[in-house]
């Protein structure tokens, strides 16, 4: 039951999303498309991920192996703070390398009949957002993924818009959208087989966090 003062969340119109996602990069986040994006970043105030400058001074050629340190030590308490806090079902975070995943299954997040941030989904994502906050430091890679769909094109386009309705949301939760790419990648990449049951799981949003160096 809603107490006073609790408001559902409801996406605002599309035609706003372009003000929403203004700087964000529709592209898959690969390396040379986060050298190309660090300008727009840093003019938006975004923070690299760096050694201290109150460190002591290392000799040339430690700088590397000890920012490559940090940056280990930073994405884990934040994989380890995701963990924590979103311990509930149709969300799991993995480790890739460096980059920390939150995998949230499109039923954790949406109402089940249209393309809109469930209650549920708004907890969720707001306590991502919460954490995104703390760790700013970071690149964003929203990607969305459907299940097996004969028509490609629409996969696409609904990838696409569950890509883009999380970009919506953690942009009005203050995450820069700077930080962001956002993809819709069709039924490309599932994680589960095609049946009755893998399907629900392959409809989903992928969120890869990055250092921003």
């Amino acid at each position: 039951m809603c107490l006073v003062g609790c408001v559902q969340y409801t996406s605002p119109d599309h035609a706003t999303w372009d003000y929403y996602l203004n700087g964000a990069s529709f592209m898959d986040m690969t390396e040379t498309a986060k050298i190309a994006k660090r300008p727009v970043y840093l003019g938006s105030g975004g923070k690299l991920l760096t050694t201290p400058d109150n460190q002591k001074k290392l000799e040339y050629g430690d700088k590397i192996a000890n920012d490559n340190a940090v940056g280990v030590a930073y994405m884990s308490n934040m994989e380890r703070d995701l963990y924590d806090a979103l311990r509930t079902s149709g969300v799991s975070v993995e480790r890739a390398g460096t980059d920390v995943v939150v995998i949230l299954v499109r039923g954790a997040i949406m109402k089940p009949d249209i393309a809109e941030i469930s209650s549920n989904g708004d907890d969720i994502l707001s306590t991502v957002a919460r954490i995104l906050r703390k760790y700013d430091s970071t690149y964003l890679e929203i990607a969305g993924y459907t299940d097996s769909m004969r028509d490609a094109a629409a996969a696409k386009r609904m990838s696409l818009d569950m890509a883009q309705r999380v970009g919506v949301f953690l942009s009005r939760k203050e995450i820069k959208p700077a930080r962001m790419f956002i993809v819709g990648r069709g039924s490309a990449r599932p994680i589960a087989a095609q049946d009755s049951i893998g399907r629900l799981t392959n409809r989903r949003i992928e969120i890869r966090i990055a250092p921003a160096r």
